[in-house]
């Protein structure tokens, strides 16, 4: 009970600081979530709505609803997949990737300050006990 309720209090600032990084932009996290998962695709920061939903584990309806509200503000475009007629690529748009990358900026910042009281030794070893404790959850079978 004492660490998990340390790494839920944790979690919880956690959660506060990804709030304030994201509306400094004016961004939902979900908006960062999606707009991440197209930036670390890199060049040219495109993926199909397939490989979003896998990257941000959503159904194809709240999926599309998302790339829509983003195509509205102007930080993705669809364009016509290529290699399949019927299908689309969804690209970070240059405003997209202005907006992801200073709330990207923000969030490490803020991030930064939350692990200050910790040394590179500590930070290095608590990394790598949590990385243990995530395992089991991000096995490919989820178990």
């Amino acid at each position: 009970m004492e660490v998990l309720s340390r790494v839920s209090r944790l979690s919880r600032h956690l959660d506060l600081a990804r709030r304030e990084a994201f509306a400094d932009q004016d961004l939902d996290g979900w908006e960062f979530d999606v707009l991440s998962a197209l930036r670390r695709a890199g060049e040219p920061y495109q993926l199909s709505p397939g490989q979003l939903l896998r990257e941000t584990l959503v159904t194809s309806g709240t999926m599309t609803n998302r790339i829509d509200r983003l195509t509205s503000r102007g930080f993705v475009e669809r364009l016509p997949d290529p290699a399949d007629r019927r299908g689309v690529q969804v690209r970070l748009t240059d405003e997209g990737r202005s907006v992801v990358d200073a709330a990207l900026e923000a969030l490490l910042s803020r991030e930064r300050q939350l692990l200050a009281a910790l040394g590179d030794d500590d930070a290095g070893r608590l990394s790598a006990l949590l990385r243990g404790l995530l395992l089991p959850f991000d096995a490919p079978d989820g178990s």
